[in-house]
């Protein structure tokens, strides 16, 4: 990881519009916009727990093997989202985009329902299926849910699929509890 100073950013100053007071005339500028600080990590835990880390790498790549990546990463961020992962949501949305996923579709995964036309029904069945996944505790995964998954994936890619959707879900529970920092992750980190 790099590090990186969020606590100033650099600003511009708007053009003046006609009819207002000139920038002489004007306040002085507040100067550079001031950020909330970079929240600390609360454990190291792939260090502390090493063989841990490694079994979940292990997992997590005999997981995603065969699952298309353009879903994949779909499927991650959208987990992610759920689970508010700020860390898994810059790696994924960052791999996402350095693979070739437009940034309209990734804006538009969190509101899917409404923008279907976005995604095929391939992708619509295993966001829905991430998202009955994810939030389990609602009523398990509906029938009807399950149903228009296995309708767009065979069974062996099925339980691929789910397998990934269980992974991001764990990563996420890592993360979220670790309070892993967002922002330092550069595209393609994690393979």
């Amino acid at each position: 990881m790099t590090t990186q100073d969020t606590t100033t950013q650099p600003t511009t100053t708007p053009a003046t519009p006609a009819g207002s007071p000139s920038p002489a005339s004007a306040p002085p500028a507040a100067g550079p916009a001031r950020y909330a600080p970079e929240h600390p990590p609360r454990l190291p835990w792939a260090e502390l727990a090493p063989d841990v880390y490694k079994a979940m790498v292990r997992l997590d790549a005999a997981a995603r093997r065969g699952v298309d990546p353009t879903l994949l990463e779909l499927v991650k961020i959208r987990a992610s989202q759920l689970n508010h992962c700020a860390f898994c949501l810059d790696m994924h949305t960052k791999d996402a985009l350095a693979a070739g996923e437009s940034v309209e579709r990734i804006v538009q995964l969190g509101a899917w329902q409404e923008s279907r036309h976005f995604y095929t029904e391939k992708e619509i069945a295993a966001i829905e299926l991430t998202e009955a996944v994810t939030v389990i505790t609602d009523g398990f995964v509906p029938d009807e849910v399950y149903e228009r998954a296995a309708r767009q994936f065979e069974d062996a890619d099925l339980v691929q699929l789910i397998a990934s959707i269980t992974m991001i879900n764990a990563w996420n529970r890592f993360a979220v509890t670790c309070r892993m920092v967002p922002g330092h992750y550069r595209p393609g980190g994690h393979k």
